[in-house]
């Protein structure tokens, strides 16, 4: 029986991966206590073995319907290698004017993914950090359930 779950369990991983082949890297923290302290940085870091590819990066956000703004402003860090650093500010509209949301919705919980750049060539190989920040004027904002990156070869 062991054995028989262990091979549902690969074959599922495979068509799953085999269905995102410009994946490079995919993924969300839970933020704890559905309260994200403007302080606390979600970070991720991302290997990039390949220079002369395009990438896109995207932030990912999931909130609860009880959120209660139409928007979150964050601020994306990104230290390279070199240690190098940039910083950009980015707003995710959530709801359109009526309140109605915009996000991929399951129950109670909505997703979002944005793209924070598009088309860019990593300078060179190696572990590049994303740290998102929450940059509302709330110090903590709640009903925000996830944060996270992807980070995917751009295929056109």
């Amino acid at each position: 029986m062991k054995y028989t779950l262990s091979i549902i369990g690969i074959i599922t991983l495979l068509l799953v991966t085999s269905c995102d082949p410009g994946r490079v890297f995919d993924d969300n923290k839970t933020i704890e206590g559905d309260a994200w302290y403007y302080k606390n940085r979600v970070p991720f870091d991302v290997r990039i073995k390949d220079t002369t590819k395009f990438y896109n990066v995207y932030v990912n956000l999931r909130v609860g319907a009880d959120y209660k703004y139409s928007n979150v402003f964050m601020l994306v860090h990104t230290l390279n290698p070199d240690k190098k650093t940039d910083q950009r500010r980015i707003e995710i509209k959530l709801a359109n004017e009526s309140g109605k949301w915009l996000g991929s919705g399951l129950g109670d919980l909505y997703d979002y993914q944005f793209p924070v750049f598009r088309k860019v060539k990593f300078p060179q190989q190696g572990f590049y950090r994303f740290e998102l920040e929450q940059n509302m004027r709330d110090d903590t904002l709640m009903h925000i359930k996830a944060a996270g990156v992807r980070v995917e070869e751009v295929t056109e």
